[in-house]
């Protein structure tokens, strides 16, 4: 990449992160082109074209007319299209190119990717993403890994970015997020289930308090608990997929998964009792989690 670099960037995935990261890009002044296989699908497209003329970024027909010309090219799509999304993309690129994985998968499977862009001679950088995208939007905290994860670091950091690279090492950026999610996201799945039990017998007062003694400053008396739910509640079946990404990283170590497979267990669980009781997450509506675990109760009532 030379000064003149990212002038252009093709973004594969157009959901939640490709949508805030292209626009983004485009108001710093990079051309983004993207392409989203839901361009393709009966009932979808025109609702996508409608959120990229609003963002100013270009629709593709394909993954090729989507990178070309790319200075970078970011895949953001989901845990399980990772793979497949690089091998259609890999034919397409052109040496120079570099090839950025955001999605939040294992290792092994951002070192097959970068196996995939080796073979078509394209550099390939890892990167995990720390935070949920949409409050901090391009403020939020990036890992890069590989041989040129320095110097997008600072082609990222010179545009407002927070990015940091941890290693040339394909694997270890995306390492630290799925270890660290076994922590970040366990608490919230321990939070759920112990208050949502309390809950019912009517004991969350004085475990919240219990809490709240033990661990001082945390916040268990003030907006922890909702916090945890809401982030799992807002997210809960993108999370029980990373987690299981997560157990395949506990697992490759030598370690049995046991607490990140039961985080992933507790979200679909969460997934499926909020769809039983008709409950839909809204980022305006009022939340709390004892509205939650009302809702999942069948309980009417609601507690603030």
């Amino acid at each position: 990449m030379s000064d003149t670099a990212l002038r252009q960037i093709g973004l594969i995935g157009f959901g939640e992160v490709g949508g805030i990261f292209g626009q983004d890009w485009v108001s710093k002044g990079i051309r983004v082109v993207t392409y989203d296989i839901l361009f393709e699908t009966m009932g979808s497209r025109e609702r996508m074209a409608e959120k990229a003329r609003r963002a100013s970024v270009e629709m593709a027909g394909n993954y090729a007319e989507a990178v070309r010309g790319a200075d970078l090219v970011v895949a953001a799509v989901t845990a399980s299209s990772a793979l497949p999304v690089a091998k259609a993309c890999a034919p397409a690129l052109r040496p120079g190119q570099i090839y950025m994985d955001v999605n939040s998968v294992s290792p092994d499977t951002k070192i097959q990717v970068g196996t995939e862009m080796a073979r078509a001679n394209i550099d390939f950088v890892e990167c995990a993403v720390l935070a949920a995208v949409a409050a901090p939007r391009l403020k939020v905290p990036l890992l890069l890994g590989g041989r040129r994860a320095q110097e997008l670091t600072q082609r990222f950091n010179g545009l407002g970015m927070d990015a940091t690279a941890v290693s040339e090492n394909i694997g270890v950026a995306s390492a630290i997020k799925m270890c660290r999610s076994v922590v970040m996201k366990g608490l919230a799945a321990l939070a759920i289930e112990s208050l949502f039990a309390a809950r019912r017998y009517g004991a969350e007062d004085a475990v919240i308090a219990s809490f709240e003694a033990t661990y001082p400053g945390m916040g268990w008396a003030k907006a922890l608990p909702d916090n945890l739910a809401r982030r799992a509640v807002e997210h809960s079946k993108r999370r029980a997929a990373e987690m299981r990404e997560s157990a395949e990283t506990i697992k490759s170590s030598g370690i049995e998964p046991r607490m990140s497979l039961a985080t992933a267990e507790l979200q679909d669980w969460l997934t499926r009792e909020m769809q039983a009781n008709g409950y839909v997450y809204k980022e305006s509506d009022p939340f709390s989690w004892q509205m939650i675990a009302d809702t999942i109760a069948g309980v009417t009532k609601t507690s603030a």
